[in-house]
C-alpha cells in the first residue's frame, strides 16, 4: 500500500503531455472504463506526516509538461494554395484580436501573420521565368541577386522584400522597384537627361506656383494640395516645383545653384528624381566659376589656392607628355578622377566645390603637386634638362615655369624670374629677337642688292 501511494505521488508529479486534456469526465467517457482522476487534487492519497510532497505545479510549469507542443499552431503553414493561406491569415488575425495586448502569446501569433502574408506575397509573386534585363523607358532594368530586405520599391512605396520577391535596379539611375511595378512606370530614366542635357538649374528654388501646374504632381500628374487633400505637396528645392508623397521622399541634397551663389552647402529637401539627377551630376565638370559668379574667388581663400594648383598641374602636363618615364609611370593618373584638372583650369563640378569646402581637394592636389615637381625638378635628368634660364639676369638656379618666383610670357612660354621681368621691362628679350629676326627677313632689298 505504501507503494501503491508513492507511485500516485510520482505520477501526479510527472504529468503526461498526452493526457493533459484528459479530465475525470473524459476518462468515464471516453473508453468505456472507470479510471481515476489523477489529475484531480481530491483524488490524491494523503501523505503521512514527514512525508517529502512531490505534487508541484509550479515545478511542473518550469518543465514545460503543462504546454500543448501538439496542439494545431496558429496559422497552419501546411497551406499550399492561395486560398488556404488566406484563410488562415484571417484565422491569424481573429486569434491576434482575442489573445490579451502584449502578451508573449500575442506576439508569436503576429509573427506567424508576417510569415504567412510573406508565403502569400511569394505565391503571388512567383520569382521563376523572370527575364534578367528589361528595358523600358530608356531604363535598364537587371535582376537583382540581392536578398537585403531594406530596399524600398521607387514605384509603390513598399519594401522589396529580397528573400522572396523578384525586383530590378535601372543600371543608369539606380531606380529599384518590382518585377510586378515595371509596367507602371512612367518616369524615363533620368541618365538620359544627364547625356543629353547635361546643365544645371542655377536659379535658388525657382518656384511658379501649384496654379502654373494645374494642382498636380510635376511627375505623376496626381492631384496635390498644401492642405493635404487629396494629396500633400512636397516642394522642390532644385527645381522649385511641387510633388505628391510618392514622388517626393524628403530626400536630402546639396543645391549646386546655392553653392555657386552663396556658398551654402546645407542639405535641402528634393524629389526622387531630382535627387537622381543631382547623383549623377555631382562629378560632372559643368560649372563654369568665372561666368556664373566670378567674385566668388575674392571671398573663398581656397578656390584660389585650387586655381594657382591647376594652373601649375596645367604647366607640368607638357614635361610628361614627352617624358618617356612619366608616361611610364602613368603619372597623370594620379588625377583620374578629376580628369578636367588635366584639360583646363575653368570648369568645376559641386564635388569638387563639396571637397574644397571641407579642405580634402586642396589637401589632394598640394600632395600631386609635389610629387608632380619632384619628378621634374629632382628625379628625371630629361625633365629638368627642359628647364630655363633667365635671360635678363643670367644667374640662379634652373627656372620651370610653375616655380612661385617666376614669371610666363604668353606668347613665346620663355621662363624669367619675377623680379627681374616686372624691374627691367615688361617685354620679353625672346619675343624682342623673334620680332627683328621676321623684320630682317622680310625687308625689302636695296638699291645695290643685286650688284
Amino acid at each position: 500500500m505504501e507503494y501503491d501511494e508513492k507511485l500516485a505521488r510520482f505520477r501526479q508529479a510527472h504529468l503526461n503531455p498526452f493526457n493533459k486534456q484528459l479530465g475525470p469526465r473524459q476518462h468515464e467517457q471516453g473508453a468505456g472504463e472507470e479510471a481515476p482522476d489523477i489529475t484531480s487534487e481530491e483524488a490524491l492519497p494523503e501523505l503521512p506526516p514527514g512525508e517529502p510532497e512531490f505534487y508541484c505545479p509550479e515545478r511542473t510549469m518550469d518543465l514545460g509538461l503543462s504546454e500543448d507542443h501538439f496542439a494545431r499552431p496558429v496559422g497552419l503553414f501546411l497551406a499550399s494554395d492561395i486560398q488556404q493561406l488566406r484563410q488562415a491569415i484571417q484565422e491569424c488575425k481573429q486569434v491576434i484580436l482575442e489573445l490579451p495586448e502584449h502578451s508573449e502569446k500575442q506576439k508569436d501569433a503576429v509573427v506567424r501573420l508576417i510569415h504567412l502574408r510573406l508565403k502569400l506575397q511569394e505565391l503571388k509573386d512567383p520569382s521563376e521565368d523572370e527575364p534578367s534585363i528589361r528595358v523600358l523607358l530608356e531604363h535598364r532594368f537587371c535582376k537583382e541577386k540581392s536578398k537585403s530586405v531594406k530596399q524600398t520599391c521607387d514605384k509603390c512605396n513598399a519594401i522589396i522584400w529580397g528573400l522572396i520577391q523578384t525586383w530590378y535596379t535601372c543600371t543608369g539611375c539606380y531606380y529599384r522597384c518590382h518585377s510586378k511595378c515595371l509596367n507602371l512606370i512612367s518616369k524615363p530614366c533620368v541618365r538620359s537627361k544627364v547625356s543629353h542635357q547635361a546643365e544645371y538649374e542655377l536659379s535658388i528654388c525657382p518656384e511658379a506656383g501649384l496654379d502654373s501646374q494645374d494642382y498636380r504632381c510635376a511627375e505623376c500628374r496626381a492631384p496635390i494640395s498644401l492642405r493635404g487633400v487629396p494629396s500633400e505637396a512636397r516642394q522642390c528645392d532644385y527645381t522649385g516645383q511641387y510633388y505628391c508623397s510618392h514622388c517626393h521622399w524628403n530626400d536630402l541634397a546639396v543645391i549646386p545653384a546655392r553653392v555657386v551663389h552663396n556658398w551654402d552647402f546645407e542639405p535641402r529637401k528634393v524629389s526622387r528624381g531630382s535627387m537622381r539627377y543631382l547623383a549623377l551630376m555631382v562629378s560632372r565638370p559643368v560649372l563654369r566659376l568665372r561666368e556664373i559668379n566670378p567674385l566668388l574667388f575674392n571671398y573663398v581663400e581656397e578656390l584660389v589656392e585650387i586655381r594657382k594648383l591647376r594652373q601649375d598641374i596645367l604647366l607640368m602636363k607638357p614635361y610628361f607628355i614627352t617624358c618617356r618615364e612619366a608616361m611610364a609611370a602613368r603619372l597623370l593618373l594620379q588625377l583620374q578622377d578629376r580628369q578636367h584638372f588635366v584639360e583646363n583650369d575653368e570648369m568645376y563640378s559641386v564635388q569638387d566645390l563639396l571637397d574644397a569646402h571641407t579642405g580634402r581637394l586642396g589637401c589632394s592636389l598640394a600632395e600631386t603637386h609635389t610629387l608632380f615637381a619632384k619628378h621634374i625638378k629632382l628625379d628625371c635628368e630629361r625633365c629638368q634638362a627642359k628647364g630655363f634660364v633667365c635671360e635678363l639676369c643670367r644667374e640662379g638656379d634652373v627656372l620651370f615655369p610653375f616655380d612661385s618666383h617666376t614669371s610666363v610670357c604668353t606668347d613665346c612660354s620663355a621662363v624669367f624670374h619675377r623680379d627681374c621681368y616686372y624691374d627691367n621691362s615688361t617685354t620679353c628679350p625672346r619675343c624682342a629677337r623673334l620680332t627683328l629676326r621676321k623684320q630682317s627677313l622680310f625687308q625689302e632689298p636695296g638699291p645695290d642688292a643685286d650688284a
